[in-house]
């Protein structure tokens, strides 16, 4: 329990410091959050959204889960990003990996790891795409950093097949899909330079038009 006070110590500190600094803060957040960014990214506890992005509570939607992936059969994702996008009406949506990433690290090996295995195995899809490019890289450290950026690629797509991100471009809704990473030895973020902000950007197969056949 000794744990759990030390925390709790820590969460009355910063309530009163933000008090002190802006006693409206928590009445005006109690209200209505109204983010313009949707961040998807690891579950890494060296990676925090707000503290990146240099914004307050309020100001960015999260979801972060193993390898930050967007896979269309993950209804926890898929429901942040339909809430982020129909209901806050979020401009942005940044997928962003970083560097030196034990999911993707894990998913470059065969050693077993159980359930999370299974999970796994959609890095481990990505790797076989592009095994001539990531097998020439004879530096595992190189190697699964790039692997990080071809991950973060392949996760922006995926948010922009989906039925949610589409509907929003058909709609009218401006809507961004960022592709980020972070570097853990910096602290800074790097732009992939993926970019998607109409449905013309994707492959034919993946474009939806409503009651198309």
């Amino acid at each position: 329990m000794a744990e759990l006070a030390k925390l709790f110590e820590n969460n009355r500190r910063w309530a009163e410091d933000n008090l002190r600094n802006d006693p409206g803060f928590f009445g005006r957040l109690a209200e209505q959050q109204t983010p313009k960014f949707l961040w998807i990214g690891c579950s890494d506890s060296r990676v925090p959204a707000n503290h990146i992005l240099g914004l307050k509570p309020g100001e960015v939607f999260v979801h972060r889960n193993v390898a930050n992936l967007v896979v269309h059969t993950d209804m926890s994702c898929l429901s942040v990003i339909q809430f982020a996008v129909e209901v806050l009406k979020i401009e942005h949506i940044i997928i962003c990996g970083h560097y030196g990433c034990g999911g993707v690290h894990a998913a470059c090996g065969s050693r077993q790891f159980g359930l999370l295995d299974n999970w796994l195995r959609n890095i481990k899809d990505i790797y076989a795409r592009h095994r001539a490019e990531l097998d020439g890289i004879a530096d595992l450290k190189n190697r699964v950093d790039r692997l990080c950026e071809l991950n973060v690629m392949e996760q922006v797509r995926n948010a922009c097949h989906t039925t949610i991100v589409q509907n929003a471009w058909l709609s009218g809704h401006p809507l961004s899909v960022h592709g980020l990473i972070y570097g853990l030895n910096d602290g800074l973020l790097r732009d992939l330079a993926v970019r998607v902000t109409n449905s013309d950007q994707l492959d034919t197969i993946y474009r939806l038009r409503v009651g198309a056949a």
